[in-house]
């Protein structure tokens, strides 16, 4: 039987998104498929069965008649989801163990930076101060996690491991042993007023667009050890409204943020963020996706569904998630 092609289609000239690294990959674990870099001037599109893109430029997968099945690299399906181009077909989002730990460490990374007083510290050192500050416990903070899913709730349990307090916030209910879960437009308000760090990693739909913003950050918990929330994004930068971010670590409204992701990226030269005091930027690789894993990931999931088996992780377009 003759296999269906692969098209590998990334738009991306960052070092762990170059295109040939991820052909590679794939041709190790994809046996006797034909695998193909996009663009091919040769490549006959009724080949194509599978795509697996990052990034594409939208109308870029209309142009396959045969396609089956497309595999999104990265977490965020967002950018596919604009596409009104897009084939209708299973769109299959990326949910391996690497990437989840990834995510988690940087969560967790990015909590004890704050918790700990890194940014305090690290002036000191600059400033050669030797002034401790004290150090309140980790059961004294509430980390507030929106965003339930895969990777919030992973997160979530390692911080309560941790000795955090820790709630969280979704759109539909769910149930994590030893975390204080709110849903739904009706609770995020009481999820808020606990919360003295708050970590979103919710998908960008209509309904979350612009949702970190003022009226947001005005009800976090005031009464926090930290001094002043803080802010800790990794979803998507769509869910931040950047004017109020700097505006409300201008006026205290937050202490602080670590910030992956951001509307426009790269972030320009002229940009606060990468400047402001209270500003941790880094570029959006809380959970750079591991090639090895993810490749082995879309093999398997084709093989299993060429025997007649059923795709995991589609995405369900009604939702943009």
């Amino acid at each position: 039987m003759t296999l269906g092609t692969l098209a590998v289609l990334i738009n991306s000239t960052q070092q762990n998104w170059l295109p040939e690294r991820w052909k590679a990959r794939f041709e190790a674990v994809c046996g006797d498929r034909r695998v193909v870099l996009l663009p091919d001037a040769g490549l006959d599109p009724a080949e194509v069965h599978y795509a697996a893109v990052w990034k594409p430029v939208p109308g870029d997968l209309g142009a396959f008649p045969n396609l089956r099945a497309i595999f999104n690299l990265g977490a965020g399906v967002d950018a596919l989801m604009a596409d009104k181009s897009l084939p209708d077909v299973p769109l299959v989002r990326v949910a391996v163990p690497d990437l989840t730990n990834r995510m988690t460490e940087y969560v967790v990374l990015h909590v004890l930076m704050h918790h700990r007083q890194e940014l305090y510290l690290r002036q000191s050192q600059h400033e050669k101060r030797w002034e401790p500050r004290y150090q309140w416990p980790a059961s004294a903070i509430t980390v507030g996690v929106m965003g339930l899913g895969t990777l919030g709730a992973d997160a979530a349990n390692v911080l309560r491991r941790l000795g955090f307090r820790v709630a969280g916030w979704s759109r539909s209910p769910r149930t994590i042993d030893g975390v204080a879960c709110f849903h739904g437009t009706a609770q995020i308000d009481a999820f808020l007023r606990t919360t003295d760090i708050l970590v979103c990693l919710l998908p960008l739909t209509p309904d979350t667009h612009g949702i970190l913003n003022r009226d947001v950050f005005t009800k976090l918990n005031r009464n926090s050890p930290l001094g002043a929330p803080v802010l800790i994004n990794a979803g998507r930068g769509g869910l931040q409204n950047e004017a109020d971010i700097l505006a409300c670590l201008d006026d205290g409204t937050l202490g602080a943020a670590s910030l992956d992701v951001f509307v426009q990226e790269p972030q320009p030269a002229n940009s606060r963020f990468w400047t402001h005091p209270k500003v941790v930027l880094t570029p959006h690789n809380a959970a750079d996706t591991d090639a090895d894993a993810i490749s082995a990931y879309v093999a398997e999931q084709i093989g299993r569904f060429e025997a007649g088996g059923a795709l995991e992780n589609v995405v369900d377009r009604a939702r943009g998630y």
